[in-house]
Protein backbone atom coordinates (compact mmCIF):
# COMPACT_ATOMS: atom_id res chain seq x y z
CA UNK A 1 0.00 0.00 0.00
CA UNK A 2 0.80 3.43 -0.26
CA UNK A 3 1.97 5.87 2.69
CA UNK A 4 0.52 9.53 2.75
CA UNK A 5 3.00 10.93 0.67
CA UNK A 6 2.09 8.68 -2.42
CA UNK A 7 5.50 6.55 -2.10
CA UNK A 8 5.32 2.49 -1.20
CA UNK A 9 5.90 1.99 2.40
CA UNK A 10 8.68 -0.30 3.33
CA UNK A 11 7.76 -1.16 6.53
CA UNK A 12 4.91 -3.37 6.29
CA UNK A 13 4.15 -7.02 4.73
CA UNK A 14 3.91 -7.20 0.52
CA UNK A 15 0.45 -6.79 -0.07
CA UNK A 16 0.49 -5.95 -3.89
CA UNK A 17 -1.91 -8.64 -4.86
CA UNK A 18 -4.53 -7.84 -2.20
CA UNK A 19 -4.14 -3.77 -3.50
CA UNK A 20 -4.15 -5.45 -7.31
CA UNK A 21 -7.26 -7.14 -6.49
CA UNK A 22 -9.22 -3.85 -4.77
CA UNK A 23 -8.22 -1.93 -7.29
CA UNK A 24 -9.58 -4.11 -10.10
CA UNK A 25 -12.95 -4.70 -8.00
CA UNK A 26 -13.15 -0.36 -7.87
CA UNK A 27 -12.36 -0.64 -11.41
CA UNK A 28 -14.99 -3.32 -12.13
CA UNK A 29 -17.67 -1.37 -9.82
CA UNK A 30 -16.64 1.90 -12.14
CA UNK A 31 -17.46 0.56 -15.26
CA UNK A 32 -20.76 -1.16 -14.25
CA UNK A 33 -21.77 2.04 -13.19
CA UNK A 34 -20.33 4.23 -16.06
CA UNK A 35 -20.63 1.36 -18.75
CA UNK A 36 -23.16 -0.71 -18.26
CA UNK A 37 -23.01 -4.02 -20.57
CA UNK A 38 -26.02 -3.57 -22.80
CA UNK A 39 -29.05 -5.68 -22.46
CA UNK A 40 -29.13 -6.87 -25.70
CA UNK A 41 -25.58 -7.54 -25.71
CA UNK A 42 -25.95 -9.95 -22.66
CA UNK A 43 -28.88 -11.77 -24.13
CA UNK A 44 -27.19 -12.17 -27.12
CA UNK A 45 -24.11 -13.90 -25.19
CA UNK A 46 -26.63 -16.09 -23.05
CA UNK A 47 -28.05 -16.99 -26.22
CA UNK A 48 -24.62 -18.50 -27.73
CA UNK A 49 -24.15 -20.06 -24.32
CA UNK A 50 -27.05 -22.17 -24.66
CA UNK A 51 -25.83 -23.62 -27.84
CA UNK A 52 -23.43 -25.46 -26.29
CA UNK A 53 -24.89 -28.57 -26.36
CA UNK A 54 -22.26 -31.34 -26.46
CA UNK A 55 -24.83 -33.39 -28.81
CA UNK A 56 -25.30 -30.93 -31.56
CA UNK A 57 -24.34 -30.61 -34.93
CA UNK A 58 -23.43 -27.20 -36.45
CA UNK A 59 -25.11 -27.22 -39.75
CA UNK A 60 -22.72 -25.08 -42.30
CA UNK A 61 -24.06 -22.46 -44.53
CA UNK A 62 -23.86 -24.02 -48.08
CA UNK A 63 -26.19 -21.46 -49.87
CA UNK A 64 -26.54 -17.46 -49.17
CA UNK A 65 -28.64 -15.72 -51.76
CA UNK A 66 -26.51 -12.48 -50.88
CA UNK A 67 -23.54 -14.29 -51.68
CA UNK A 68 -23.96 -17.08 -54.10
CA UNK A 69 -27.13 -15.85 -56.36
CA UNK A 70 -26.94 -14.62 -59.57
CA UNK A 71 -28.21 -10.72 -59.98
CA UNK A 72 -31.34 -10.20 -61.33
CA UNK A 73 -32.19 -7.40 -63.39
CA UNK A 74 -34.75 -5.54 -61.56
CA UNK A 75 -35.58 -7.49 -58.91
CA UNK A 76 -35.05 -4.91 -55.77
CA UNK A 77 -36.64 -6.67 -53.11
CA UNK A 78 -36.25 -10.62 -53.18
CA UNK A 79 -36.25 -12.79 -50.16
CA UNK A 80 -32.49 -13.72 -48.84
CA UNK A 81 -32.41 -17.34 -49.32
CA UNK A 82 -30.36 -19.84 -47.21
CA UNK A 83 -29.49 -23.42 -47.03
CA UNK A 84 -28.13 -25.42 -43.99
CA UNK A 85 -26.44 -28.73 -43.90
CA UNK A 86 -25.28 -31.01 -41.43
CA UNK A 87 -24.55 -34.66 -42.62
CA UNK A 88 -28.04 -35.71 -44.59
CA UNK A 89 -29.92 -33.08 -42.99
CA UNK A 90 -30.37 -29.96 -44.63
CA UNK A 91 -32.55 -26.91 -43.89
CA UNK A 92 -33.72 -24.34 -46.30
CA UNK A 93 -35.39 -21.00 -45.19
CA UNK A 94 -36.22 -17.98 -46.83
CA UNK A 95 -36.01 -14.34 -44.43
CA UNK A 96 -38.72 -11.83 -45.46
CA UNK A 97 -39.83 -9.02 -44.15
CA UNK A 98 -42.59 -11.31 -42.69
CA UNK A 99 -40.99 -13.82 -41.19
CA UNK A 100 -39.36 -16.82 -42.30
CA UNK A 101 -40.32 -20.20 -44.42
CA UNK A 102 -38.51 -22.82 -44.18
CA UNK A 103 -38.60 -27.00 -45.08
CA UNK A 104 -36.39 -29.63 -43.36
CA UNK A 105 -35.09 -32.12 -45.75
CA UNK A 106 -35.08 -35.50 -45.42
CA UNK A 107 -38.69 -34.17 -44.68
CA UNK A 108 -39.71 -34.88 -41.18
CA UNK A 109 -41.12 -33.45 -37.63
CA UNK A 110 -39.11 -31.09 -35.93
CA UNK A 111 -38.96 -28.17 -33.44
CA UNK A 112 -37.65 -25.15 -34.62
CA UNK A 113 -36.01 -21.75 -32.17
CA UNK A 114 -34.64 -18.97 -33.65
CA UNK A 115 -32.49 -18.06 -31.44
CA UNK A 116 -31.36 -14.27 -31.20
CA UNK A 117 -32.32 -10.88 -30.84
CA UNK A 118 -33.80 -9.15 -27.51
CA UNK A 119 -36.92 -11.36 -27.66
CA UNK A 120 -37.42 -14.88 -27.21
CA UNK A 121 -39.26 -16.07 -30.16
CA UNK A 122 -41.69 -18.91 -29.87
CA UNK A 123 -40.44 -22.33 -30.51
CA UNK A 124 -41.79 -23.45 -34.31
CA UNK A 125 -42.87 -27.05 -35.58
CA UNK A 126 -41.92 -28.36 -38.68
CA UNK A 127 -44.55 -30.60 -39.99
CA UNK A 128 -44.33 -34.07 -41.44
CA UNK A 129 -42.95 -32.76 -44.55
CA UNK A 130 -40.85 -30.80 -42.43
CA UNK A 131 -42.25 -27.34 -43.03
CA UNK A 132 -42.17 -24.19 -40.80
CA UNK A 133 -42.74 -20.64 -41.21
CA UNK A 134 -42.50 -17.79 -38.33
CA UNK A 135 -44.88 -14.57 -38.26
CA UNK A 136 -41.51 -12.55 -36.87
CA UNK A 137 -38.60 -11.92 -38.65
CA UNK A 138 -35.25 -12.24 -37.08
CA UNK A 139 -33.78 -9.02 -36.44
CA UNK A 140 -29.68 -9.03 -35.81
CA UNK A 141 -27.41 -11.51 -35.78
CA UNK A 142 -29.83 -15.14 -35.51
CA UNK A 143 -29.55 -19.00 -35.73
CA UNK A 144 -31.80 -21.86 -35.65
CA UNK A 145 -32.04 -24.79 -33.58
CA UNK A 146 -33.44 -27.65 -34.68
CA UNK A 147 -34.63 -31.01 -32.74
CA UNK A 148 -35.64 -33.90 -35.24
CA UNK A 149 -35.63 -37.31 -33.15
CA UNK A 150 -33.04 -37.65 -31.01
CA UNK A 151 -30.72 -35.42 -32.96
CA UNK A 152 -29.71 -31.50 -31.76
CA UNK A 153 -28.37 -29.40 -34.89
CA UNK A 154 -27.51 -25.76 -34.86
CA UNK A 155 -27.22 -23.42 -37.76
CA UNK A 156 -24.32 -20.97 -37.66
CA UNK A 157 -24.97 -17.72 -36.93
CA UNK A 158 -26.13 -14.95 -39.57
CA UNK A 159 -27.09 -11.27 -39.73
CA UNK A 160 -30.74 -10.43 -40.69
Amino acid sequence: MNGDDGMPREDGPDDGGFADALLEEELRQAAAVLDPVPAELLQAALDAFALHDLDARLAELTFDSLVDALPVRGVTDAPRMLTFRAGEVSVDVEVTEEGLIGQVLPPQSARIEVLGGPQTARPLTADTLGRFTSDTPPTGPFALRLRTGGEVIVTEWLRA
